[in-house]
């Protein structure tokens, strides 16, 4: 569908609406751990974002829940997601350039980004791999994975 849009527009400066996974699933904070690991599961992705009605309020990773509940021995049959979501989120607008986007990611050391509209609402949800399977920009791509890899850990 990215692929469809991109060749209407001629190619020419790409955005995060271009490249981006639409309207992705999501969970609130008082949701469960479990509904957010059954929609990892089902919609093959490794993030959830959270939200307040179609507001960000921050992610889920399947990294969270095994860093920061499992592998603490906490349950995660009865946690909600509030206790093991990362808060801090940034997020780009659906007309930032890639080359922002790409930048962005490199500096927060991050591999997904949540995609809003003008009125912050959660549109999509881009990660540097549908940058790389979307867009010509390998080496800027190659140059943020680096810059992502050498940041510390995050729990």
């Amino acid at each position: 569908m990215a692929q469809e849009r991109n060749q209407k527009s001629g190619g020419g400066s790409r955005s995060a609406r271009d490249v981006m996974t639409p309207n992705p699933a999501t969970v609130s904070e008082k949701d469960s751990i479990r509904d957010a690991a059954r929609i990892m599961a089902s919609e093959d992705t490794g993030v959830v974002p959270v939200v307040d009605g179609r507001k960000v309020v921050g992610m889920v990773t399947d990294r969270d829940i095994v860093v920061r509940f499992v592998a603490e021995g906490k349950d995660p049959a009865n946690a909600k997601v509030n206790e093991c979501m990362t808060k801090s989120v940034r997020s780009v607008k659906e007309d930032t350039p890639i080359a922002e986007v790409l930048s962005m990611m490199s500096s927060a050391q991050i591999r997904r980004v949540p995609v809003v509209n003008s009125s912050d609402e959660l549109v999509g949800i881009v990660s540097i791999g549908d940058i790389s399977t979307e867009t010509n920009q390998d080496n800027k791509v190659g140059r943020t994975i680096e810059q992502i890899s050498q940041a510390p850990s995050n729990n």
